[in-house]
C-alpha cells in the first residue's frame, strides 16, 4: 500500500480536515489545527507531503519519526499539529485495513465507557446556575466553565470575588455531586492565581486547568501547595519532553495533552504513559471536531489513567457548524447519561462525510480568537 495524496479543507466553524489517500483505495482522516492559524497549519501539512507520499502508511511509527526528528528545526505547535493529522489518519488507514479500530491495535481497550463532559457559559461566563442545571439534565455528571473574563496582573479583590460567585452559582445549582471543571484560560497572572486558587476550594473543583499560562508553569508548587482538589493542565504543550518537566517536578495532578496538537495518537500514548509512571490523570483536551474526538476516545479507550474526556458539542466556539454535522452516522459519538461508549468501528471509529466538507470548505473559515484588553488599553490574555 502507497500513500498517494494528502488533500486538506478549512471548514467552519474553526476547523481543518485532512484526507490520506492510497492506491488501494482506503482513505483516513485526521483533524490538523491550530485554532485562530489554520493556513499555517496547512501549508505546513503540505510541505511535509513531500516526505510521505509513496510511503506505505501502515509503518505508522517510522513516518512519524520522519516527520518528527527529519526536520531540524521541529515541535511547537504548527509543526506538532501538522503531525497529529497526518498521524491520525494514518491510524485511521491501518485500522480500516486492517477491520479492527485503532484501540484493538494499541493492546485492546481497558475500559467499556468514557465518562464525557461538556461546556457552559462561555468566555464571558453568565447565566451559569440554568445552563448547569440544563446539563446535568441531560445526564452529565460533569461540566467546565471559564472562571473569569480578563484579569490583570494585579487586579482589584472584586474580580476575585465575582469568579468565587460564578462558581458557587454552579455549585449551588447541581449540588455537590456533579463535577465542575474551572478553567483560568491561562487568563490569570501568579499573583492573583495564588488568591483565587485558595478562595475557589469551598466549591470542590472537579480540577481547575491552566492556573497560569504555561510559561509560569514553574511557580505551581509555590502558588498551588496544599489545595485540596487537582490542578490540570497541557493543552499548550505539545511533545512528551514539554510535559517531562512538569510530570518530575510534580506540578500537576492532571495532563491534558491535545491530540491534534501534540503529535497525534503516537506520541499521545507516550505522553500518557509517562502521566501513569507519575499517577498523573490523563483528561486529553477536545474544543474541536469529530476526528478530533475520535482520536482523544482510542487514546482513553487504552489508557487506564484517563478519567474523562472534554467535547464540544454545542460549545460557544461552534457558530454555522457542530461536530456531528460532519459524519453521516452520528451514533458512535451518541453520549448517553454522561458516557460514551467504547467505538467498535475500525480505524477512528467514525464516518466523515465529505461531500459536506467539500461544501462547507467553499466557505471555509477565518476564525481567530478576540483581543482583549484592560481597562488601561494594555493587551489582555485571552
Amino acid at each position: 500500500m502507497k500513500i498517494t495524496a494528502l488533500k486538506t479543507w478549512q471548514v467552519p466553524p474553526r476547523w481543518m480536515f485532512l484526507k490520506i489517500e492510497t492506491d488501494e483505495g482506503i482513505a483516513g482522516w485526521g483533524e490538523p489545527v491550530i485554532e485562530g492559524r489554520a493556513a499555517t497549519v496547512e501549508a505546513a501539512v503540505e510541505e511535509l507531503a513531500d516526505y510521505v507520499i509513496g510511503k506505505d502508511p501502515r509503518n505508522i511509527q517510522d513516518i512519524w519519526q520522519m516527520l518528527y526528528r527529519g526536520g531540524f528545526y521541529r515541535g511547537g505547535p504548527i509543526l506538532m499539529s501538522a503531525i497529529a493529522g497526518i498521524d491520525q489518519a494514518l491510524w485511521d488507514i491501518k485500522g480500516k485495513a486492517l477491520g479492527v479500530p485503532v484501540h484493538q491495535l494499541l493492546g485492546g481497550a481497558v475500559r467499556d465507557r468514557m465518562r464525557m463532559y461538556c461546556w457552559i457559559g462561555g468566555d464571558r461566563p453568565g447565566d451559569i446556575g440554568r445552563q448547569a442545571k440544563d446539563v446535568v439534565a441531560k445526564g452529565f455528571t460533569a461540566f467546565k466553565m471559564n472562571g473569569t473574563p480578563e484579569m490583570q496582573i494585579v487586579d482589584s479583590h472584586r474580580k476575585v470575588d465575582e469568579a468565587v460567585a460564578r462558581a458557587a452559582e454552579a455549585r449551588e445549582a447541581v449540588g455537590p455531586d456533579v463535577g465542575i471543571a474551572i478553567d483560568f484560560h491561562g487568563r490569570v497572572h501568579r499573583p492573583m492565581a495564588k488568591t483565587l486558587l485558595r478562595e475557589l476550594e469551598p466549591i470542590q473543583p472537579l480540577f481547575v486547568e491552566e492556573p497560569v499560562l504555561t510559561e509560569q508553569l514553574h511557580c505551581l508548587p509555590q502558588i498551588a501547595s496544599g489545595l485540596s482538589y487537582p490542578i490540570a493542565t497541557g493543552e499548550r504543550m505539545f511533545t512528551r519532553y514539554d510535559f517531562r518537566a512538569v510530570m518530575e517536578a510534580r506540578m500537576v495532578d492532571i495532563v491534558q495533552p491535545d491530540l491534534c496538537h501534540c503529535g497525534g495518537i503516537t506520541e499521545g500514548m507516550k505522553i500518557a504513559t509517562l502521566a501513569e509512571t507519575y499517577d498523573v490523570a490523563l483528561a486529553p483536551h477536545c474544543p474541536l471536531g469529530p476526528i478530533a474526538l475520535a482520536a482523544s476516545l482510542q487514546l482513553d479507550f487504552i489508557s487506564h489513567n484517563a478519567f474523562i474526556q472534554e467535547q464540544s458539542m454545542g460549545i460557544h466556539y461552534n457558530k454555522g457548524n457542530d461536530v456531528l454535522d460532519y459524519v453521516t452516522d452520528p451514533t458512535p459519538l451518541k453520549i448517553e447519561n454522561g458516557y460514551l461508549p467504547v467505538l467498535d468501528q475500525p480505524g477512528l471509529g467514525v464516518s466523515i462525510d465529505e461531500e459536506k466538507i467539500i461544501e462547507r470548505s467553499q466557505e471555509g473559515h477565518r476564525w481567530r480568537n478576540p483581543i482583549w484588553r484592560h481597562e488601561d488599553g494594555s493587551i489582555a490574555e485571552w
